[in-house]
């Protein structure tokens, strides 16, 4: 498995320079964010920006955010939870991967994918508070 660190860490320099102060989100929905090159089975980013896209499950501040990675894998697996997106044009069906929920910089975000449907929002939080 290649990691690109070298490249992520000169990409993560520019990322942590960015001014967040005019985004605004909320919990439910799915940004793509810039994860990175992450160490073993954690999931990474993807392309140039090293980006994924995450379902904002809470909201602590403006800053701040725990977000669960989300896969166009298919997969039936008690950790893959499949993601409904409301309100928008993107037909791809995702799964939330919920064994990889992690907190994260509102900094890393890139742009607003979508909303999770509420029907999911409830059925991915429900899998995560049974797994802790």
């Amino acid at each position: 498995m290649h990691k690109r660190f070298t490249e992520w860490n000169t990409k993560k320099i520019e990322v942590n320079k960015i001014d967040t102060s005019n985004l605004y989100f909320r919990e439910r929905e799915i940004w793509w964010c810039a994860l990175g090159a992450n160490v073993g089975f954690e999931q990474d980013g993807k392309g140039e920006e090293f980006r994924r896209p995450v379902l904002i499950l809470k909201k602590f501040n403006r800053f701040v955010v725990l977000v669960v990675p989300l896969t166009t894998r298919i997969k039936v697996h008690k950790y893959y939870i499949p993601c409904g997106v409301s309100d928008t044009s993107d037909t791809i069906q995702r799964m939330a991967i919920i064994s990889q929920i992690r907190l994260v910089d509102t900094k890393r975000f890139i742009d607003k994918l979508g909303v999770a449907d509420s029907g999911s929002f409830s059925t991915i939080k429900n899998a995560i508070k049974a797994l802790l």
